[in-house]
């Protein structure tokens, strides 16, 4: 057999440690949104400086300002063999609501699904079920050929939850250690559980805090209803002008840079048989409500977005109260495309908002964003991941978009200067976030056996 395919025997022979070894991290309940939980927070970090140790890396916890990061180093076979940093987090999100779950969210259990086995706990796919899946491939080949077939670098933060705030600081600090050739990222899904996929672009985001202030106090309606200005009402009027019937966004400049999909990359989405009715109605919803005109895995992928996602302002307990409140506010947010600029749309935005508000309000604007991301479908690193990942499933990996955002992958660019492969096995079912999230076993197996696969892919190249 070639090495390849001796690792691969090596993972199966070795299945149920690697599934130990993932229950045992599930077990740590680091939640990074909760003070109560840091030590916790390094504990599970603990935990993977000893996987990384054990199969030869030097590794070390590093402190921020925050939780601390895990990272480690494997000379690999040296040379010019290519350079890879492992991403991942090791924090995961809150469990509440505690009820809902059907087995305890810090005690993984193994149950059997329409797909056959999988392990339900906070974490199971986002992300340890994940990054478990590569360092899983990492030990293999140690144990296999006594060595790596790459360089490695390994890094695993503990606040990707709570907005990563300390890792860009954390990259700057560290820049000269952590230089690679790309950056493997395995925090995305497939397509579905028998087809893979690599996410060849990211949605950006801005998001923006509203206050709006009118009077010096909350009013009675009746004596001053009429005369006194609104700020609830004048608020939503200017939300309300911030999309027009057909799902436009109307701030100036907003789609400067947007570029409309390939043609072969709209074939490519429209062989995928994806239907939006089915898509809508698993969430009890029937008609799209998007930008018209546009495809739907289109609208998801590839056009941006404006969403009011919070509004408050007056009175909000039981009964009545005719009350004209002092202030009102709003969290806005809008997903982006490649060739838009997050800072150009901020202040298009705060310029809107002042426009169109009576002169009478007094607006306090916040917020920033991060761009969207795209990589070159023609790179040698893309090409390996293709190749691995068809060697596993048969079949051809689809390039898939991202609606949502990554921030590590444009700090990884914008501090580094490198690119990020996005080889991720998780699916749109697995109920991240909420109660009873799961990573089927097949994905989890699977997605090592690629991951394996793309090491030697890359070592061949």
């Amino acid at each position: 057999m070639t090495p390849a395919n001796d690792v691969l025997a090596r993972i199966e022979a070795d299945m149920a440690g690697h599934q130990a070894r993932l229950l045992d991290w599930l077990r740590i309940p680091s939640i990074s949104a909760q003070p109560a939980h840091a030590p916790d927070c390094r504990a599970a970090a603990e935990f993977a400086r000893r996987e990384l140790e054990a199969i030869g890396f030097t590794a070390g916890l590093r402190e921020t300002a925050g939780h601390p990061v895990v990272l480690g180093h494997h000379p690999g076979p040296g040379g010019n063999a290519p350079h890879l940093l492992f991403y991942g987090h090791y924090d995961v999100q809150p469990a509440e609501p505690l009820e809902l779950w059907t087995s305890k969210p810090f005690e993984p259990a193994i149950v059997e699904g329409p797909r056959g086995p999988r392990v339900v706990a906070r974490g199971a796919v986002d992300d340890k079920g994940q990054v478990a899946m590569w360092l899983g491939a990492l030990r293999a080949w140690v144990e296999e050929t006594g060595s790596l077939p790459v360089r490695a670098t390994v890094l695993i933060e503990g606040e990707e939850e709570v907005g990563s705030v300390n890792l860009e600081p954390f990259l700057l600090a560290n820049r000269a250690e952590l230089q690679a050739d790309v950056a493997v990222i395995s925090d995305t899904g497939m397509w579905n559980i028998d087809t893979p996929a690599i996410t060849a672009s990211l949605r950006g985001l801005v998001y923006m805090h509203v206050l709006l202030k009118a009077a010096s106090r909350d009013l009675h309606s009746g004596m001053y209803g009429g005369s006194a200005l609104n700020p609830i009402n004048a608020l939503v009027a200017a939300l309300a002008k911030l999309r027009d019937a057909s799902g436009r966004v109307m701030l100036p400049g907003f789609y400067d840079g947007v570029q409309d999909v390939s043609p072969e990359q709209a074939a490519q989405w429209a062989s995928l048989g994806f239907s939006e009715q089915e898509f809508l109605g698993d969430i009890g919803l029937s008609v799209p409500a998007g930008e018209a005109g546009r495809g739907g895995l289109e609208r998801l992928w590839a056009r941006p977005t404006c969403d009011i996602n919070g509004i408050w302002g007056g009175y909000q307990g039981p009964g009545a109260k005719t009350v004209i409140a002092a202030e009102a506010g709003a969290k806005v947010s809008f997903r982006l495309v490649p060739g838009q600029n997050p800072d150009a749309i901020v202040a298009s935005f705060k310029r809107f908002m002042q426009a169109n508000v009576p002169a009478d309000a007094r607006l306090d604007i916040s917020g920033g964003g991060s761009p969207a991301f795209a990589v070159a479908t023609d790179s040698a690193f893309i090409g390996a991941a293709r190749a691995a990942l068809q060697a596993e499933y048969g079949r051809p990996p689809v390039l898939i978009g991202g609606g949502g955002s990554i921030p590590v992958v444009g700090s990884l660019h914008k501090v580094l200067g490198i690119d990020s492969l996005l080889m991720g096995f998780g699916l749109d079912d697995d109920q991240i976030h909420g109660p009873n999230e799961k990573f089927e076993l097949r994905c989890f197996r699977q997605g090592m056996r690629s991951h394996a696969r793309l090491l030697g892919a890359l070592a061949a190249a």
